[in-house]
């Protein structure tokens, strides 16, 4: 007898590769003990929050036993969170925010879910830069909606700006970027987005329903050597711009984040109005209570990005000593080289042999590469060195 639906019984035959590397490391660390075995499979930051976040927990506890203290709130979150935040995010985005542009969301995943749900119509279409986010295709399916993947420049992954605009039809309703980019690392330029808006603001003329750039900031914060990740509010007007707390806060259980509408799109109060109801109606109501006063009273600090930093140079260093190609990331915690041999799914299965974890780009749309979060501890990456080495010589 068959319980579940043909869809997600199709999505459970090809499942997310990032947690069937994680199961496999839970088995190899069972195994062999956790301190033999270089997890890279996981986006899961590993640095603590900053000691802000320790602060908020203390007062919170001390505030919320009272009637209401962490009753309903409405359902764009709580107004005071928004007023905070919008000042913060005023900063990063270099365009005056207020709280009225903003909705509090369950990450940047309920965001998008949320956005979707206000603007897809069956049949329409997503464009994406590849390689992407794993779950990003499903995203648009729960609305009725496709992915259309674009696939990026091999060499840096910069944006194909002709193969994106050759992507756009009738049928396109959202394009959605994510800089600095899962799984590779890229930090799309200003040039770039100018090119990319030129093209959307081309296509929107005489359209009944504009395209939508929704861009997903999750990493924002972490672009190192000077790397600027420009804002494209100021670039095209249909912009949303969805962004979490699990990275720079280091709280990604906590599903806390928000979707932001440009303020000068010209439909804004319709936008606002539609994706807090979709908020409601999708079953998320609010982000929860207390991660949005964590948020509130957290706002403006972060982690030490410079760790992160650290920790990506100390990866290239093995990565350029046994032999891989690979473009040096600008930004987020990811490396994505090239597969020895070309076929990312062996070789992903022959550093599980040396006790490595890594994810194959076939799960980001990108065949023939390979991820590795480095968010771990340094001295798991340079232990993972001959490991490396081995894997590499095996396809030599």
């Amino acid at each position: 007898m068959r319980v579940l639906s043909k869809q997600v019984t199709g999505y459970m035959e090809k499942s997310s590769w990032i947690r069937r590397m994680f199961e496999a490391g839970m088995e190899l660390k069972k195994k062999y003990g956790a301190e033999a075995v270089c997890d890279f499979s996981l986006g899961n930051p590993d640095l603590p929050p900053p000691p802000e976040v320790g602060v908020a927990l203390r007062e919170i506890a001390e505030e919320v036993c009272r009637p209401f203290g962490l009753g309903y709130m409405p359902n764009f979150g709580y107004p005071f969170v928004r007023e905070s935040l919008a000042g913060e995010i005023s900063k990063e985005q270099g365009v005056p925010i207020t709280a009225q542009d903003l909705v509090i969301t369950c990450g940047a995943a309920g965001a998008i879910n949320t956005v979707y749900r206000a603007v897809l119509e069956p049949g329409d279409e997503v464009v994406c830069p590849a390689p992407y986010f794993v779950e990003y295709g499903f995203y648009a399916e729960n609305h009725g909606g496709s992915l259309r993947p674009v696939p990026t420049n091999p060499t840096d992954f910069s944006l194909d700006l002709s193969a994106m605009d050759a992507a756009i039809t009738d049928k396109t309703r959202v394009v959605l970027i994510n800089s600095p980019n899962n799984p590779t690392g890229r930090v799309y330029t200003l040039a770039e987005l100018k090119g990319l808006t030129d093209i959307l603001l081309r296509h929107n003329k005489g359209r009944e329903r504009p395209i939508f750039l929704i861009a997903d900031e999750p990493y924002r914060f972490l672009a190192y050597d000077g790397a600027v990740v420009p804002s494209l509010l100021p670039l095209y007007p249909y912009t949303v711009v969805v962004s979490s707390f699990s990275k720079n806060l280091s709280l990604a259980g906590a599903r806390v984040g928000y979707a932001l509408i440009n303020p000068d799109m010209p439909e804004k109060t319709q936008m606002h109005d539609g994706i807090v109801l979709a908020n409601r109606i999708l079953g998320f109501v609010n982000a929860p209570a207390l991660a949005q006063l964590l948020v509130h009273k957290a706002a403006g600090s972060q982690v030490d990005v410079g760790r992160y930093q650290g920790r990506r140079d100390a990866m290239a260093k093995v990565l350029t000593e046994t032999g891989y190609t690979f473009a040096k990331p600008s930004g987020a915690f990811y490396f994505f080289p090239q597969a020895p041999g070309g076929d990312d799914v062996r070789f992903v299965n022959l550093l599980l042999e040396e006790k490595i974890l890594g994810v194959p780009g076939s799960g980001f749309g990108a065949p023939g590469y390979f991820r590795l979060a480095f968010c771990v501890a340094q001295e798991v990456i340079n232990r993972s060195r001959e490991g490396f080495a081995r894997a590499m010589a095996k396809v030599s």
